[in-house]
């Protein structure tokens, strides 16, 4: 059996950044009691829905700002788990983290809690940058955080950076990179900034306080940190993200974001929270409150339903291999393979987006590779219009 992932969302901040369109609320921290019961009842119904004890090798604490809950209370969450599935020796148990919010000894009970990795939300160097972005921390939190990480005994890290801001120059974005290089993490997820309706920032941009992202410059800081991350020797793995490999050859990776390119099952627990098994699309309600509510209400369901949800919807054959496509390329190294395809789908690849295939050898943005030349990949500049490749199979 294919291992599940399991994705659990804490949706709480002590400040919502202005671009962020994430299911995040400030200043509810007095419903986080009510929420975790709420979590871990959700973790159980679903656990006990399955009718066997799913094998469980990935699980992510999302957000929102996870490192605002007690270590304990992660725990607790993590027994939960370990209680209704089978969670695989050496999983890979990832938290998000807001540099401003951490401390050594929180992080030191982290660790013993069981969490093994973490990825901290950096995004700049720059405090007039982070200002921008009504960000928490400055930098010198990252440092620390980084520091008392090592000392509770993570090796395992990753830093979120953000490129294409307002203002942002190229030479401020090589700082930026060279910052985060040189605290010599195992993992780096490097995004340009969208403005996303509704946010904030997108109100400025409107009414002309701050100006649109560049997508000229935008494109010259991508691929400056393409040369620049392969000359330290990070590997890209998929479109915005890098890993090391260490001299014993182990992999950083993330193992969580690649179940979800590989297009393999994992359960999203948590408002606002969305998942993907057997076929089926879940998203559960976005609100707190409605969240609880609808948790208490309920003690059973039908897998991979939650009573939480507010979406659920089969996926046809169609719709599957379109994403299947989609997901796939993101896979800069390995792409899409004819085998792949036909061992999931029986179908040739090319009997089934022929014309687009070929429309996007024709434009450059996808390659044939491979001693076979039978796996598909996109090229330098298809990683930089990954979006015009993408929706080809997809549309919007």
């Amino acid at each position: 059996m294919i291992p599940f992932s399991i994705y659990l969302h804490i949706p709480f901040c002590r400040h919502r950044c202005n671009y962020c369109d994430f299911n995040t609320y400030a200043g509810q921290e007095k419903q986080i009691p009510a929420y975790l019961d709420a979590l871990r009842h959700e973790i159980a119904i679903l656990g006990q829905a399955a009718g066997i004890r799913l094998p469980v090798h990935t699980i992510f604490f999302g957000g929102g700002t996870p490192s605002l809950i007690a270590p304990g209370e992660i725990h607790r969450v993590l027994k939960q788990i370990e209680k209704e599935f089978d969670l695989l020796p050496n999983a890979e148990i990832t938290m998000e983290a807001n540099p401003g919010t951490v401390s050594r000894t929180q992080l030191e009970a982290l660790r013993t809690a069981g969490v093994n990795r973490i990825s901290f939300g950096m995004q700049s160097s720059h405090p007039e940058e982070l200002q921008l972005l009504e960000r928490i921390h400055a930098f010198e939190d990252v440092i620390d955080a980084v520091r008392w990480s090592r000392q509770a005994g993570f090796y395992n890290l990753s830093l979120d950076l953000i490129f294409g801001l307002p203002f942002q120059s190229l030479e401020r974005w090589k700082t930026t990179l060279d910052h985060a290089i040189s605290l010599k993490t195992e993992h780096l997820s490097l995004y340009s900034l969208t403005v996303e309706p509704g946010t904030r920032l997108n109100a400025w941009v409107q009414k002309g306080i701050v100006p649109a992202p560049d997508d000229d410059k935008a494109a010259d800081m991508y691929e400056y940190a393409m040369v620049r991350l392969a000359r330290e020797c990070f590997r890209q793995y998929e479109i915005s993200n890098w890993a090391r490999v260490d001299n014993s050859g182990k992999d950083y990776a993330s193992r969580h974001n690649l179940q979800y390119w590989l297009d393999q099952p994992y359960l999203g627990l948590g408002a606002g929270a969305h998942g993907y098994a057997g076929g089926v699309r879940t998203a559960n309600v976005n609100a707190i409150g409605q969240y609880i509510r609808m948790m208490k209400k309920e003690n059973s369901s039908v897998f991979p339903l939650s009573p939480a949800n507010r979406v659920f919807e089969k996926i046809n054959r169609e719709t599957e291999m379109q994403e299947w496509m989609m997901v796939g390329l993101r896979l800069t190294e390995q792409g899409v393979s004819r085998a792949a395809f036909w061992a999931r789908f029986s179908r040739q690849m090319e009997a089934v987006f022929g014309e687009e295939i070929e429309n996007l050898l024709e434009l450059g943005l996808l390659e044939w590779f491979g001693d076979q030349q039978d796996r598909l990949r996109l090229t330098h500049q298809g990683k930089l219009l990954g979006n015009q490749v993408f929706m080809q199979f997809v549309g919007d």
